[in-house]
């Protein structure tokens, strides 16, 4: 079961490094197609929250096989709670830092429909004459 744990931290490792390189090459082809970096700063910021939030998530997965397969003891369990608490959190702030508002004020916002809409905002901007 530590292999499969090893595995998930693996996959956040590699969303991250894709979702990266994916919103770094699509921010410049949107910087030099308006020539607007605030645009293209958008994109990347909102894209790449995403990512970071769908990364987070496939942490915590990772967190609870890796409790499920030691003993799961008080002290891991403690462990355990303590880091999804801390990951909830940064996922929490990240999705507000993202979206502008709390999670309860705005319709279901997922990673994957905040990344889609940050690249149809930064595709229906004007390009530069």
């Amino acid at each position: 079961m530590t292999f499969v744990a090893m595995v998930f931290e693996a996959l956040a490792a590699a969303v991250l490094l894709i979702g990266l390189i994916f919103f770094a090459v699509s921010s410049i082809r949107q910087w030099i197609r308006t020539r607007s970096g605030q645009s293209a700063y958008r994109l990347m910021r909102q894209g790449f929250g995403g990512v970071l939030l769908l990364s987070l998530e496939i942490l915590v997965a990772g967190d609870l096989i890796r409790t499920v397969a030691v003993a799961p003891t008080l002290d891991n369990v403690i462990v355990l709670g303590i880091i999804v608490l801390i990951r909830t959190f940064l996922s929490f702030s990240l999705e507000i830092e993202i979206d502008g508002v709390p999670p309860w004020r705005k319709a279901l916002v997922s990673g994957a429909s905040v990344a889609s809409t940050a690249q149809r905002k930064a595709n229906s901007e004007p390009t530069a004459t």
